[in-house]
This record gives C-alpha cells, sequence and structure tokens, in this order.
C-alpha cells in the first residue's frame, strides 16, 4: 500500500531514496513530523521545460500559501567542516597507533600482544554503553558543546601519553588510550549533523562524504607513521622510548592546536540556516523517542539480519586492521615498515571502494544484489589473503592486502545506505548507530578470538576462523533477498 508522506532529503528534492514512486513526489511531505501541502501545480505554472521543478522551488514550497523561511549559507562552514576532519583524523590515528607496531610496545612496557590489543579494543568497547548518551547530548546540547567534548577528551589522552613513556606504566598508557576512545563517542556522530546544520542543500553530501574521509585518513596514518617514527630497536630501549615521545609529543602538539581551534571556530549553528528544511525544524523542534524506534527496528526481520551480517565484516575488518602487524612480521621478520604500508594500502583502496560503491547504488539502486556480491568477494578476498601470507613473497601481500580493503571496507557504506532504505521512515541516526554498535561488539569478539587463536596456534588458523564467520554473514545476507524490503511491509 503506497504511504501518502514523504521525506525531504538532504539534497532538497523532496524524494528520499527509499521512496519507490514518484507519484509521492508531488502529493503532501512531511519534514520530521511538521507536515505541509503541496499543491499540484500545471507546468505553464512554474515548471522547468521537463515539468520537474528545481529542488528550491520544491523546498519553498512548504505550503501553498505561507512563504519561503530565509536561510543563507556561510564561509564558515568550510572552516569548521575542515577543523573537525582534522581533530577526527587525529582521533583515528590514535587508534591504531599501537597495534601497527605492537611487536614494539609490547617489548618496551614487557606485556604480552593481547594486552596490546585491548589498546585497540577499548576503542569499540566502550562505544556500545555509550553511542545513545552521546547521541541524546548531541541532540540537547548542540555541536559545539560535542565537539569541545571530542576534542578535548581526544587532547587530554594524547597528553597522558607523553607521561606514560616508561617501561612500568603501561597502565597509564591504557589510561590515556582510554580517554581517547571516549573521545572517539564524540566524534563519529557528528558528521551528518555538521553537514545538514551548516551545508545547503546541494552541499549536504559532499560535506558529510568529506567528514568521514577525515576519520579514514587518520587510520590510513596511523599505519604509515608509526613504523617510521618508532623504528625496531630492541637493543637500545633509550632509543626506542626517545622514539616513543616523539610520536606522542607530535600527536599531543596537532590536537592542542586543533582543541584550541574548535574552541575558537566552532558553533552550534549558523545564524540563519542553510536551507528550508532546516528552518522549519527550528520553528519545529520535532520530538523523537530513541526508545521506541530501537523497538521498532528489532521488530524488523530484514534489519536484524543486516544488524547481524554488517556486524560480522565490519568487525572483521576492524580485527584485521588491529592484528596487521602481528600477521605480517610472523610470516615476514623485521618487516614492521611494510606492515605499515600494508595497512595504508588496505585504508586507501578501501576509501576507493567506499566511494565507487555509494556510486554505483546511487545510480542502479540494487541493494540486496550489490551488497550480496560484494560480500562474497570480500570472503574470497579474506581466503585468498590468508593464503598469499605463507608465499613468502610481501608484494602479493600487498596486493591481496589492496584487494580485501576495497571490497570489505567497500561494503560499509553500503551497509549504511541499505539500512536507511529498510528502516524508512525510522530515523537514520537510530539505525546507524545500532549498526555501528554491532560492529564494535563483533570487533571485540573477533580481535580477542583471533589473536588467542593466533597466538595459541599460528596465524592460519586465526584468518580462517574469519572466513568462517564472513561465510556465516554470506547466508545472513543471502536471506534478504526473500524478505520484504522496507520496514512498513
Amino acid at each position: 500500500m503506497k504511504q501518502s508522506v514523504t521525506m525531504v532529503d538532504v539534497d532538497g528534492t523532496g524524494c528520499p531514496a527509499s521512496t519507490k514512486t514518484s507519484d509521492l513526489c508531488s502529493k503532501s511531505l512531511a519534514i520530521n513530523g511538521i507536515n505541509g501541502h503541496v499543491e499540484a501545480m500545471e507546468r505553464e505554472e512554474g515548471k522547468n521545460e521537463k515539468g520537474i521543478r528545481s529542488p528550491e522551488e520544491r523546498e519553498a514550497m512548504l505550503t501553498g500559501d505561507v512563504k519561503p523561511l530565509q536561510s543563507r549559507v556561510y564561509c564558515t562552514r568550510f572552516l569548521i567542516l575542515i577543523v573537525f576532519s582534522l581533530y577526527s583524523m587525529v582521533n583515528a590515528f590514535q587508534w591504531i597507533q599501537y597495534s601497527i607496531i605492537s611487536n614494539i610496545f609490547s617489548t618496551f612496557y614487557q606485556v604480552s600482544y593481547e594486552q596490546i590489543d585491548w589498546l585497540s579494543v577499548v576503542y569499540m568497547l566502550v562505544y556500545v554503553p555509550l553511542i545513545f548518551p552521546a547521541a541524546w547530548l548531541l541532540d540537547k546540547k548542540g555541536l559545539r558543546i560535542v565537539a569541545l567534548l571530542g576534542s578535548g577528551l581526544n587532547c587530554i589522552g594524547a597528553w597522558l601519553k607523553i607521561a606514560s613513556v616508561r617501561r612500568d606504566l603501561f597502565g597509564v598508557t591504557m589510561f590515556a588510550q582510554t580517554v581517547c576512545s571516549i573521545a572517539q563517542i564524540f566524534i563519529l556522530g557528528l558528521p551528518s549533523r555538521v553537514a545538514s546544520v551548516w551545508f545547503g542543500p546541494r552541499e549536504v553530501s559532499t560535506a558529510c562524504a568529506s567528514a568521514v574521509l577525515g576519520n579514514q585518513l587518520g587510520v590510513a596514518f596511523g599505519f604509515l607513521l608509526p613504523p617510521i617514527l618508532v623504528p625496531n630497536t630492541p637493543d637500545d630501549l633509550d632509543l626506542m622510548a626517545n622514539n616513543i615521545s616523539i610520536l606522542f609529543y607530535g600527536t599531543a602538539a596537532i590536537a592542542t592546536l586543533l582543541f584550541i581551534l574548535v574552541v575558537a571556530v566552532f558553533k552550534d549553528r549558523p545564524p540563519l540556516p542553510p536551507s528550508q528544511s532546516q528552518a522549519v525544524l527550528l520553528d519545529n523542534p520535532d520530538e523523537y523517542s530513541y526508545k521506541q524506534s530501537i523497538v521498532n527496528l528489532f521488530k524488523s526481520v530484514p534489519f536484524v539480519l543486516l544488524l547481524l551480517s554488517y556486524g560480522i565484516l565490519t568487525g572483521s575488518y576492524y580485527s584485521v586492521g588491529t592484528l596487521l602487524n602481528q600477521m605480517i612480521i610472523a610470516h615476514f621478520e623485521g618487516q614492521e615498515l611494510n606492515a605499515g604500508r600494508i595497512g595504508l594500502t588496505l585504508v586507501v583502496s578501501g576509501m576507493v571502494g567506499s566511494i565507487l560503491s555509494g556510486f554505483w547504488v546511487d545510480r542502479t539502486k540494487t541493494y540486496k544484489q550489490t551488497t550480496l556480491a560484494v560480500y562474497i568477494i570480500s570472503f574470497i578476498a579474506m581466503l585468498v589473503f590468508t593464503f598469499t601470507l605463507d608465499l613468502g613473497h610481501i608484494e602479493v601481500v600487498f596486493v591481496t592486502a589492496g584487494v580485501l580493503g576495497f571490497f570489505m571496507t567497500g561494503y560499509l557504506p553500503l551497509g549504511f545506505e541499505f539500512g536507511v532504505e529498510i528502516t524508512y521512515p525510522e530515523s537514520e541516526g537510530t539505525s546507524s548507530g545500532l549498526l555501528n554498535a554491532s560492529a564494535q561488539l563483533f570487533g571485540i569478539v573477533f580481535t580477542l578470538a583471533q589473536g588467542k587463536l593466533k597466538a595459541d596456534y599460528n596465524t592460519f588458523t586465526g584468518n580462517i576462523f574469519l572466513c568462517s564467520w564472513i561465510f556465516v554473514g554470506i547466508i545472513l545476507t543471502g536471506n534478504w533477498l526473500f524478505l520484504p524490503f522496507n520496514l512498513n511491509v
């Protein structure tokens, strides 16, 4: 049964991706529960040659008699986007900076690999219980408070790490990393909010993608720079401590500068909203129930299957990234620098995969088929990566890691977009938060389990463990083909 209402989307067209029929766009529209009627006009009364109104006209036509609300975009938006992307990048850098040289930190702090793994796992662990309180705080207090918390905690954690550069202070570095992981909670949920509050309808998607790109670049630099700045010098621990201090001081200095910039430039919102839809939301704030939305989502079988399959593949990606150094040096001794470069290859190819997969589904709308295909290829790529580690040719590992990253990371935007499709009209913020929480939970389990299997047996056993779970994810994903597409069907 066709619905008589639709939502104004971020690009201002008035047609969300989940709308299946074009006739909805000329009927009635609702913006977060604010209903308005758009009269069907004749083409000669203002439509263009093709009989289609421009996004600005559609956005302005909230009612037949009411004048459009005042809106404007400000140049400050670019500065806010750049500052946010940079401190998001530093936070992501701090997540992976230990794991990519885990053998060096294990030697320096005299702890096991499993303990070093927890420096990555803690980022996933704190996300799950804190994501929804953080989302509530963003709704109630606005962008500036949340940005100050994220950048401030990121800065504090970076300076605490400097105090931990002593062989008996692993507990201090663990505490510092926990502070940084809490900062992450106030960062990951901001890209879409920054984009919608500050950017016009034709800029929102690009702004959001740019904000997310900052986090991915942080992971890329986290793979690349620590092996360069902290080479393995087990015979000279004083030199190792000095190199670690340089890494930590550099990170803290940049984090401090960015915190100062956040204090100086970040605001909750511009004086005038950037779009008509934002103007309406300001005049008519909507009361939204997170609890009811979560209940509705868990009643949807397709979404629960997506929740599990998304968590499995994304959790596998987190586990591979965390344990990559240990995998590489187990087969190629003394290749810490190349381990970082392989991680960089994994991330950069994944960024390309994310862009191309998003472009493909935007054009074809083949969410189910594309998601299943990418999942299957990711499984094959993980198998190939596992078996090529034993060949003794590190250049082959570069290629297989690139292919693995392209498809495994390329799945991430597919999962989010598909989640929005099958849960409409529920809030995309709630569905995205649950998908992220699922990924963190599976990431914790997979990282700890794979690390244990690698320590007790070998790298091959740990990777096969991941492959088996990815195969389970393929089965769950395949079931979508036989289930209703929309939450309301």
